[in-house]
């Protein structure tokens, strides 16, 4: 006897009147695990099957980060402009246009301040959505006065990195923002104005080799992108393959880059007990 008898007679539903479970409903991990995104939202965007950390953005940093959510963005709408008139495929100015329709973005890295479990902290995230985020004019503009205003305010500052590296379009502007990052960080250190620096994935090029490796406490999430060159480059640069693990955090933290390893699932409790033992 068949378990489901059907009483009307004669009902047909047309192909587009047929319901499908939304798009982005269910996330799968590489792993092969698949969880409803709002429990991933609920654990930090963390799968609790395998702790793969899913790639987030300054929106769900700020999240997780601020209290309650509430924070006060700095410089909220700068974006950047075409010195270099620059075109490949298309030009710049368009594909800047194309990108903060696309992304609802300004640029690659937000600024805000708000509270951490009662704590007064600046925090800079960027977006690697927006064209891979590279370190562009206004990314090291935007990263200079978030510090110009922990050093005026003597707030801690936190920096999360997720880049592919300089903005190639806009050429020896993106690499000034190396110089100009650094140096508004020693005058951070200068103040004493604890900054502490995470690497997410993946954080490399320019953006390695400057800000993201000069904190006072350099720490990543597991698993995550670090280096200058990518692997595929430096393996066929030298013609050998690389190490088990090669440019990942946990090989970074054992050869001494690296501070820790925290879990995003703990990262503000580990960032309030860390900006406490400094402030005592």
């Amino acid at each position: 006897m068949a378990w489901f008898k059907r009483t009307d007679k004669g009902i047909k539903t047309s192909t587009a009147e047929k319901k499908d479970a939304p798009d982005g409903l269910w996330f799968k991990t590489p792993n092969g695990n698949i969880i409803h995104t709002r429990e991933l939202k609920n654990n930090a965007y963390v799968c609790p099957d395998d702790d793969f950390h899913v790639k987030i953005g300054s929106k769900e940093y700020f999240e997780i980060l601020f209290d309650n959510n509430k924070f006060k963005e700095l410089d909220a709408n700068m974006t950047s402009g075409d010195p270099l008139k620059f075109t490949d495929t298309k030009p710049y100015v368009s594909r800047i246009e194309a990108t903060i329709k696309k992304t609802e973005l300004k640029d690659a890295v937000r600024s805000a301040v708000g509270k951490m479990n009662g704590l007064d902290i600046v925090v800079s995230c960027m977006d690697f959505n927006f064209i891979g985020g590279s370190m562009g004019s206004v990314v090291g503009e935007k990263i200079a006065r978030a510090i110009d205003h922990s050093l005026k305010n003597k707030i801690p500052f936190l920096m999360i990195s997720k880049s592919g590296g300089a903005r190639m379009m806009e050429a020896g502007f993106s690499l000034m923002q190396m110089a100009k990052t650094s140096a508004k960080l020693a005058l951070l250190d200068q103040a004493g104005v604890p900054y502490i620096s995470m690497l997410t994935d993946p954080t490399t090029g320019g953006v390695t080799a400057s800000y993201a490796m000069l904190g006072d406490f350099n720490i990543a999430e597991p698993e995550a992108l670090i280096g200058f060159a990518g692997p595929r480059v430096i393996r066929e640069t030298i013609g050998k393959d690389l190490p088990k693990g090669f440019q990942s955090s946990e090989f970074v933290l054992e050869h001494g880059f690296l501070d820790f390893i925290v879990d995003r699932r703990q990262l503000k409790g580990r960032l309030t007990t860390l900006l406490n033992l400094l402030n005592n």
